[in-house]
């Protein structure tokens, strides 16, 4: 599976799943719930800081297009999973709900994705990397520098064959 489905359908679900428990809240309290709802942005905040750091931390593979694409990936899945679940648990919300959802609050929602993300990723690379077990320092992973089809598809030699 791509890291970046992965990433994106998990933060997707939990913005629906945050989106839909503050929407159903509002229906018992409907003017109190202001800090209710910067704790539960600052938690989607700290999931997607914590995810990304630790994606830097391990070192992965190009940790920022991951997220970008995880986070483009998210806006529009979190929209509908938000109008599905407001439909099913808290009132019979309508098709009519799906544009907002897929405009503004997609876009809201790939913010708060992409933003946090970035500044895990810039906290991760600070860290220092956790070390190699011998198995792991042993045999190269597919696709890294020491293997030999990565090896082969390096720019040729600027000196001829002799």
């Amino acid at each position: 599976m791509r890291p970046w489905l992965l990433r994106g359908l998990g933060m997707a679900v939990l913005h629906a799943v945050a989106d839909t428990a503050l929407a159903k809240a509002t229906v018992y309290e409907p003017t109190g719930l202001t800090t209710t709802r910067i704790v539960v942005i600052a938690l989607l905040v700290g999931a997607a800081v914590l995810w990304s750091s630790v994606d830097s931390w391990r070192r992965r593979e190009e940790p920022g297009r991951t997220w970008l694409i995880a986070a483009l990936l998210a806006g529009p899945a979190s929209g509908v999973l938000y109008v599905i679940g407001r439909a099913l648990f808290v009132d019979q919300t309508g098709s009519g709900e799906l544009w907002p959802a897929l405009t503004g609050g997609a876009a809201f929602t790939a913010l708060l994705v992409l933003i946090p993300a970035g500044l895990g990723i810039l906290a991760g690379r600070r860290l220092t990397p956790p070390r190699a077990t011998p198995a792991e320092s042993a045999t190269p992973a597919a696709g890294s520098a020491g293997s030999a089809p990565a090896a082969r598809t390096g720019k040729p030699s600027p000196r001829p064959r002799v």
